[in-house]
């Protein structure tokens, strides 16, 4: 993208270049036609018409002369307005441009929070349902451990009872064999 002074200023330059060369190109072929045309007539009448006409032909040329001053000031008045116009354009292509990219920028924007958002809570349900189950892995891992704990324990509890049954039983036998 261009900067907008400087394309602002290519517009101008082409325009002025355009609207001066073909104004000042225009009123200086008239200016020389009339220079050209009363400088003939002059020529023709200097020798023949006494100095009053001559004087007029001089009234003429400089009116003439003035003439194409004033046009060639107008063509610069319209040249400044146009070079005005066309950078009015420019910057307000500028501006559009500018508008036009800050939206997409946005609107680029807004959908990236989108998909972060979707994102975001994908992962906090995934996440969700890995700890549930997790959860429900160590439940049931600590469940099993303690039904085994329990088993061990309750063997350990007969087989403890089987020792002091055999204990006692020893026990009486041996006391018995001594009574005797």
């Amino acid at each position: 993208m261009t900067n907008p002074r400087e394309q602002a200023k290519r517009v101008s330059e082409e325009a002025e270049a355009e609207v001066t060369e073909e104004v000042v190109a225009e009123t200086l072929e008239e200016v020389q036609e009339q220079v050209e045309q009363v400088g003939k007539e002059a020529e023709e009448q200097v020798i023949a018409k006494p100095l009053d006409e001559v004087l007029g032909q001089a009234e003429r040329a400089y009116a003439a002369y003035v003439e194409a001053q004033r046009q060639v000031a107008n063509a610069y008045r319209m040249n400044e307005q146009q070079i005005a116009k066309a950078y009015r354009r420019a910057e307000q292509q500028a501006k559009n441009s500018c508008d036009e990219n800050i939206r997409q920028v946005l609107k680029v924007r807004e959908e990236s929070i989108a998909q972060a958002l979707k994102a975001r809570d994908d992962a906090a349900s995934q996440a969700e349902r890995g700890y549930k189950k997790a959860k429900e892995q160590a439940e049931r891992a600590c469940e099993a451990r303690i039904e085994e704990a329990w088993k061990k324990r309750e063997e350990a509890v007969v087989q403890a009872w089987q020792l002091r049954e055999e204990t006692i039983e020893q026990a009486w036998n041996i006391y018995a064999k001594l009574s005797r």
